[in-house]
């Protein structure tokens, strides 16, 4: 129960700091917020690495959850646990945000984005958000696999790589989709949006439910046929 409740915690941590860099930062329109939000992502990653990773792995992402599955570092039962308290976690920390947001007197919130749910951008389609999230997936979890393997992995510094490949991955993705490769980092806020008033994270979620899940399949296969034992 313990893992179960440190990736609730972990989940949690990752929405309300990365969600909330963008939430009270009024977006991502410009390339400084960008690079704001991306950094944020990817340090609530490293932090949680180093908090939690020695009980339950830190993957504070189903996608992630997905391809230890696929790669048989983890068991079936347990893998769904860890993906319905990380969905837990995303929606406590959506929660918190909601209610800064709801009980903070001033006119900041007037901004791009109210929860930090995910959206397709102007400018994209339906195809290229989707395309998008499972080669940026992919791109996440293979890092993941490879940097976290007992045999070939990075070892300690391995969280700091995963959480320096998220910033990455946020700059380059952020203006597409917002962001995913996480579906309980969707699933929380894009709930918050519904209560706001605005179905259309809630009708878009299937992509980043969806992309993530095909992304990190292909990635476990993929490390699975390269990785040669030492």
């Amino acid at each position: 129960m313990k893992k179960y409740v440190a990736e609730m915690i972990g989940t949690m941590v990752l929405v309300l700091m990365g969600c909330g860099s963008a939430i009270f930062n009024n977006g991502v329109g410009t390339p400084a917020q960008v690079l704001m939000v991306s950094i944020a992502f990817g340090l609530a990653v490293v932090a949680m690495a180093y908090t939690i990773g020695g009980i339950s792995g830190c993957h504070i992402n189903p996608a992630i959850t997905l391809g230890c599955l696929v790669t048989g570092r983890i068991k079936g039962k347990e893998a769904a646990m860890y993906m319905v308290f990380q969905v837990l976690g995303a929606i406590i920390g959506s929660t918190l945000l909601f209610l800064l947001v709801k009980t903070t007197c001033c006119s900041a919130f007037e901004s791009a984005t109210l929860t930090g749910a995910n959206g397709i951008q102007p400018g994209h389609s339906i195809g290229s958000a989707f395309f998008a999230e499972v080669i940026f997936t992919f791109v996440f979890v293979l890092v993941v696999l490879g940097t976290t393997d007992s045999k070939l992995g990075a070892g300690k510094p391995a969280g700091l790589a995963i959480g320096l490949t998220l910033i990455l991955i946020h700059i380059v993705c952020i203006p597409i989709t917002g962001t995913s490769v996480n579906p309980a980092r969707s699933i929380g806020p894009a709930i918050f949006e519904a209560v706001n008033g605005s179905m259309t994270a809630l009708i878009n979620l299937w992509i980043f439910i969806l992309a993530p899940f095909i992304g990190a399949f292909l990635a476990a296969y993929v490390w699975k046929s390269v990785a040669v034992e030492k």
